[in-house]
């Protein structure tokens, strides 16, 4: 019987493993720099002991945009109209936003347990909840992303 849940927890490891290769596999998203027409949303997570280990990438349409740690932000600048953003670890959360020219937007991430890793989730805040953590969040944008010309 101890032999069986050892291969489980196995299985489930190497999902989760799999899971994560995944996620690296896809390309950065190009900025929409000084498009008129563009909104910017601004995608943050509190610095939290709990989750602290768990990050990951927000992505639209398989397009990484940022990846999210515990106290971090980052910046992106997206053409007005309908937007899906995905999170995902085990667990996947989607956030469908409509972004107006000119405008901006703030997400807060959070993360709560799962049976292998956290389950994220993306919630729409304000810039007053953005503005009471920004001291102390690290600007992650653009960082540890990965080209196309990556290997």
């Amino acid at each position: 019987m101890r032999t069986r849940k050892l291969g489980l927890f196995a299985a489930g490891a190497l999902f989760v493993s799999c899971l994560v290769s995944a996620q690296d596999a896809a390309a950065p998203a190009a900025p929409v720099a000084g498009d008129a027409g563009a909104g910017t949303v601004v995608f943050f997570r509190e610095k939290k002991m709990v989750g602290a280990a768990i990050r990951f990438k927000v992505r639209e349409n398989g397009v990484e945009l940022c990846k999210l740690g515990s106290g971090t932000f980052c910046a992106v600048q997206v053409p007005a109209g309908a937007h899906q953003y995905d999170v995902h670890t085990e667990a996947k959360d989607q956030l469908t936003m409509d972004v107006k020219p000119g405008e901006t937007y703030y997400v807060v991430s959070s993360i709560s347990m799962g049976a292998f890793a956290g389950h994220p989730k993306l919630t729409v805040t304000d810039k007053a909840t953005f503005d009471g953590m920004k001291d102390k969040l690290k600007d992650n944008t653009g960082k540890d992303l990965k080209t196309k010309d990556d290997k």
